[in-house]
């Protein structure tokens, strides 16, 4: 039996670039990222979304803009 994925979410990094503050938990730089999320079924492009996702630089945890 064969089982074969046909959905897919691929995530390409568009840019980079400092973004002011600090991280809470260990005081390092923050950088901003702007991501582009593409849901794929049966290598067909069905959803995409251009997202800015904030990183510290020390730690590499995800932080959330409140």
């Amino acid at each position: 039996m064969c089982f074969v994925f046909v959905c897919g979410e691929d995530e390409t990094v568009l840019s980079r670039q400092p973004a002011p503050g600090a991280c809470p938990y260990c005081g390092g730089m923050v950088q901003a990222m702007d991501v582009e999320s593409q849901w794929t079924f049966c290598f067909l492009p069905l959803y995409w979304k251009t997202k800015r996702k904030f990183y510290c630089t020390v730690c590499t945890r995800r932080l959330v803009v409140q």
